[in-house]
């Protein structure tokens, strides 16, 4: 059984990663932190895994840590910078939830993320775990950066048309969508009930910080940094990511449904819909499947790819377990085969 700690795990990401490690056949938690909440009952936090767990929050001991197979940090950015060294020192693997190690250049993140990069020295040992791009790499690294929820369902639904050399790189429009846990489990006033319900809005027009990463991953399967244009938007919902891509094609005769369809067909977490579907963000609630649908509006020469993930699994505690699974040689779906809950 492995023996999985969790650093950080009082946020959404974090109680997402307990409920996927408390029901996973291979994998329990061990130790999980939070230097608030030391000495509360993980329960008495988040009442559903009452009866599924008697541990409690302990301050973040790099000792005890290190006596895991694994650490997972559900932290804000900059929090494993300052502990993952030591624990790859002694041995643990480590598994990040946050931006600290998915952008190779140092100075890029500094500018993003405004602060100092903590850790450059550690940067070429990051595997960015997206399976469905670097499957190989996964299984022999011992510090995985998790992708970003944006960014995986943006990625994976221009993928097979960068690939394939399918589209104008230097034209691409992403429009998506986000419901309001992507932003945390903090007090903000935007994230209000009075202020997002029924409300719907774009933000980060100018600029937000999953650009940069989104951009490193297509231009490493381009071959060349593309163009993008990346508007988020905050949906009046809880879970749940749609991304709406827009790419203009190079050859009319293209089989987009046949392309995609081929390139996903042996990937556990994608499922590409039959011609003319619209997938829905309800359909891959609480699960770590992306749902993909492609289309060529009118027959002309712009393909439409709608994209959607669970936000929380897919876009971050998921994708993690999926990175252990194939860090520890288990079946990569182990804990993470649930069916979306509906309605």
């Amino acid at each position: 059984m492995i023996r999985a700690g969790i650093v950080g795990a009082t946020g959404y990401t974090g109680v997402e990663l307990l409920r996927l490690l408390l029901a996973h056949p291979g994998a329990e938690p061990a130790v999980v932190t939070s230097r608030g909440n030391a000495g509360e009952r993980l329960d008495a936090m988040f009442p559903n895994l009452r009866g599924h767990t008697d541990l409690a929050f302990t301050e973040p001991d790099p000792g005890r840590l290190a006596e895991c197979d694994v650490v997972f940090f559900a932290t804000p950015h900059g929090v494993a910078h300052a502990m993952a060294g030591e624990l790859l020192s002694r041995g643990t693997r480590v598994i990040d939830l946050s931006a600290d190690f998915r952008i190779r250049d140092a100075e890029l993140w500094s500018r993003w993320y405004g602060q100092p990069h903590g850790a450059p020295e550690l940067l070429d040992q990051a595997v960015y775990g997206l399976p469905e791009i670097n499957r190989a790499r996964i299984p022999d690294a011992r510090l995985i950066a998790v992708p970003g929820c944006y960014p995986t369902a943006v990625s994976l639904g221009f993928i097979p048309l960068l690939e394939a050399g399918l589209v104008d790189a230097a034209h691409l429009v992403a429009d998506a969508k986000s419901g309001v846990s992507g932003a945390g489990r903090k007090a903000q006033v935007g994230m209000l009930l009075c202020e997002a319900s029924e409300n719907f809005k774009a933000y980060g027009v100018a600029g937000h910080r999953h650009l940069p990463e989104i951009l490193q991953t297509l231009g490493d399967v381009a071959g060349t940094t593309p163009g993008l244009t990346f508007v988020p938007h905050l949906l009046p919902m809880i879970r749940g990511i749609e991304a709406s891509l827009y790419a203009v094609l190079k050859d009319m005769d293209t089989d987009l449904q046949g392309i995609f369809e081929q390139r996903y067909a042996a990937e556990p977490f994608v499922d590409v819909m039959p011609p003319g579907s619209h997938p829905e963000t309800r359909s891959v609630r609480g699960t770590n499947r992306c749902r993909i649908a492609v289309h060529r509006p009118q027959g002309g020469d712009t393909a439409v790819v709608l994209s959607v993930i669970d936000n929380l699994v897919k876009g971050a505690s998921g994708q993690a377990v999926q990175n252990m699974n194939l860090m520890f040689g288990l079946p990569e779906t182990a804990g993470l085969d649930g069916i979306a809950v509906l309605p």
